[in-house]
């Protein structure tokens, strides 16, 4: 059992969910990274599980065309079940094409009786207008009924042919009465804020619409819209994205009572940790809350949480400056200075728990992974008053930067305001939560062992309720 999902061989890319009687099915792009060995191109393969934990993977099920063939790379869709069926929509991708002045991207189709065995509807295939739309840019369907217009509608990530390049991007609708033949429609969002809005995911949650996408032109991240209406206008929140660079192409199912989202942590080139992000990793899971101002926050699946239940004893030993330890509760003095205590080897897989309560005036503070025993090397989640903001960091860190790259997240943080902390790792992934709000990926490879603990900056915190559970 692992906390985030690999296939045995190759990487997992873009998720497509799909919730079918008291089942999540988890459609995903497969990156073989072996041409040599698997030749090119993307199936779709499936996953089953009804906790994100214990997942059952039934292999290929959408198939790579040939190199002469549209899907030669099978893309991110969506699956939608109409009249007892169920409906694929995909990209289909073949870079190929591009050199022959022919689409890169194209919506196909295929359709299921069991959601197990599918079959492609060729026939079914279209391309962008070329009058409004980029060629080469027509992809990620997402497929819903829509109830007032009475009939289905498709988003798609797609780029005006007018407009700063940069700047291009939209999402596409189009429209159907039978699921066969589509028209399309105005778009639904041209914001000329980004490239492209990939993998776009339309519902709704009490009076509020969501639209979200992911986005590479300032950042590699999924973000968010939100609207009265499921038309717009589309609004952006203080906060509109879920976590940072090391979570995208996410997207939602619903099992009627929660939302969760669902992406992928990337790997990084050499498995290093300054190594180039790279497309596609491990499953992640979010779960999704709405918030009294409609706002969206993420925290940690219960399901998930619940997994973790061998608890593991935790004795506080001071490693610099002050330390107070008492049961499951520690106090650091760093008035001026620096403290931190350490509280034993970090297993591979585990749940850290802990509610943090800082003194007006403390600089920093947070939790230590994978630590030496005199903490100057490992990983560190660092809170910062000041600066509203919580960060990933390590040492040795390449270069004069005060944190790794994109490894930070927007945080309120109030003096005298407990503030809780869940962090899950397993291997290379490791997950925070803060504030039963804020997530956020990273990942940890130049440092595969070591202690965890808590430390303080230039100020007085303390630490309670502190756990450590494992598989």
């Amino acid at each position: 059992m692992s906390l985030f999902y690999k296939p045995a061989a190759g990487w997992l890319a873009d998720v497509i969910p799909f919730f079918w009687q008291g089942v999540y099915h988890l459609f995903y792009l497969k990156d073989f990274r072996d041409a040599a060995g698997h030749g090119e191109g993307t199936p779709w393969c499936h996953l089953t599980t009804t906790d994100f934990v214990h997942i059952v993977d039934h292999g290929e099920v959408l198939p790579r065309g040939r190199r002469d063939e549209q899907d030669l790379f099978v893309f991110t869709g969506s699956v939608i079940e109409h009249a007892g069926q169920f409906h694929i929509f995909y990209t289909g991708h073949n870079p190929h094409f591009e050199q022959m002045g022919k689409p890169a991207q194209a919506v196909m189709h295929a359709v299921s009786d069991d959601l197990y065995t599918w079959r492609k509807v060729p026939e079914d295939t279209f391309t962008a207008p070329v009058d409004r739309y980029e060629m080469h840019d027509w992809r990620d369907p997402f497929v819903f009924w829509d109830d007032a217009a009475n009939e289905f509608r498709m988003l798609l990530a797609a780029r005006l042919k007018q407009g700063a390049s940069r700047r291009r991007g939209c999402t596409a609708l189009c429209a159907s009465n039978d699921l066969g033949r589509w028209r399309v429609c105005e778009p639904l969002w041209t914001p000329a804020l980004y490239y492209t809005h990939e993998c776009p995911d339309l519902f709704c949650m009490g009076d509020w619409w969501y639209l979200i996408f992911s986005e590479f032109s300032e950042a590699c991240v999924t973000r968010y819209r939100m609207s009265r209406s499921q038309n717009g206008p589309w609004r952006a929140p203080a906060n509109d994205t879920f976590d940072g660079r090391a979570f995208y192409a996410a997207k939602t199912a619903s099992d009627g009572r929660d939302r969760h989202l669902f992406g992928w942590n990337p790997t990084r080139e050499g498995e290093a940790d300054d190594g180039r992000w790279q497309w596609g990793g491990n499953l992640v899971v979010h779960q999704l809350r709405q918030q009294s101002d409609g706002t969206l926050a993420v925290d940690m699946p219960e399901s998930v949480r619940h997994a973790m239940q061998a608890q593991q004893p935790v004795t506080f030993i001071a490693s610099t400056g002050k330390c107070t330890a008492q049961g499951d509760s520690v106090q650091l003095e760093a008035q001026g200075g620096f403290s931190c205590a350490t509280a034993g080897a970090l297993p591979d897989a585990c749940h850290i728990q802990a509610t943090a309560t800082f003194h007006a005036g403390a600089r920093n503070f947070g939790l230590m992974l994978r630590a030496s025993d005199d903490c100057e090397t490992g990983y560190f989640i660092r809170f910062e008053p000041a600066m509203q903001r919580m960060v990933f960091d390590t040492w040795p860190r390449a270069g004069d930067k005060p944190a790794m790259c994109e490894l930070e997240r927007p945080i309120h943080l109030q003096a005298g305001e407990p503030l809780k902390i869940d962090v899950l790792a397993d291997g290379s992934v490791c997950e925070v939560y803060a504030g039963g709000a804020i997530a956020m990926s990273a990942r940890l490879y130049n440092h595969p062992r070591g202690q965890w603990g808590v430390f303080a900056s230039e100020g007085d915190v303390r630490f309670e309720q502190v756990s450590l559970q494992t598989i």
